[in-house]
């Protein structure tokens, strides 16, 4: 038995079916753990999305970005991209099937007994993990509901940019789930940056990655985050986290890093380019 996380996969279906033969996946014995950003932008949405549903429990990831993307547009809430790559999926005959299996996917996962917990982006300066996993049921228990069409008409924007105990409303869901979801880098005092995407060496000095903030709660914890979307940072890792985006859409490399061994073990597949970065 063996447990994998796995980086962001964007619709790259051939590119996972080539990882899983890499690693040996068996689902009757093993499981995926994925950073999230299943689909968008790549091209095989459908197909993705349904691989993943049809490993039934095997599978667990986290919401990304632009699996919200997916879900506002399928909602009426958000408007199609010419380069979103989701056309296929609102005329397939399972839409509404694989639609409401991405839903039913969280903000945050913590891998029981593994010592680590899986999210798209990170976690923000002022939260420690206990306090993390609690805003993300908050969010979830509303991506879940019949509110959803309501929050995902109020998610887009970047205020606020900074945690207060006191926020309410969309606001506040809409800091929780930007956190989780588009988090690069934060300011000294805790506000999030969503101007820059530079990897850290090239990015402006007063940005901090969201891992080395001042006041981060990251050492010391429980549990090691393992996260993606951010194919600018590539595969690293420091004290309490691990990233695993490295461009598989970009015409990068897929990451799988095995959780269940003393030492994380990293598996890399050479992708072919389905997009260039702006």
């Amino acid at each position: 038995m063996a447990d994998y996380a796995i980086g962001d996969v964007h619709a790259c279906r051939p590119a996972l079916e080539a990882l899983l033969e890499r690693l040996r996946f068996d689902p009757a014995q093993d499981h995926l753990w994925f950073t999230g950003d299943l689909v968008g932008r790549g091209p095989e949405p459908v197909a993705t999305l349904r691989l993943l549903r049809s490993l039934g429990s095997a599978v667990e990831s986290v919401l990304g970005n632009h699996d919200l993307h997916c879900l506002a547009v399928a909602a009426g809430a958000g408007k199609p991209r010419d380069d979103d790559g989701l056309d296929a999926l609102w005329q397939a005959h399972d839409r509404d099937q694989l639609i409401e299996w991405l839903r039913q996917r969280p903000l945050m996962h913590e891998c029981s007994g593994l010592g680590y917990s899986l999210v798209h982006a990170g976690i923000p300066p002022q939260w420690g993990i206990d306090a993390a996993l609690g805003y993300a049921a908050e969010a979830q228990a509303i991506i879940r509901s019949t509110t959803l069409p309501a929050l995902l008409a109020n998610l887009y924007g970047n205020q606020p940019d900074r945690w207060d105990d006191q926020l309410n409303g969309w606001e506040r869901l809409r800091f929780i789930i930007n956190a989780f979801t588009r988090m690069r880098f934060c300011h000294a005092d805790g506000r999030l940056d969503f101007g820059c995407n530079d990897a850290p060496e090239r990015a402006p000095d007063h940005l901090y990655p969201w891992y080395a903030a001042p006041g981060n709660h990251l050492d010391g914890n429980r549990t090691t985050l393992v996260t993606g979307h951010w194919s600018r940072l590539g595969q690293r890792q420091g004290p309490g986290y691990i990233t695993l985006d490295t461009g598989c859409l970009w015409g990068g490399q897929l990451t799988a890093v095995r959780l269940d061994c003393s030492t994380p073990e990293v598996t890399v597949l050479d992708c072919t380019m389905h997009r260039h970065p702006s």
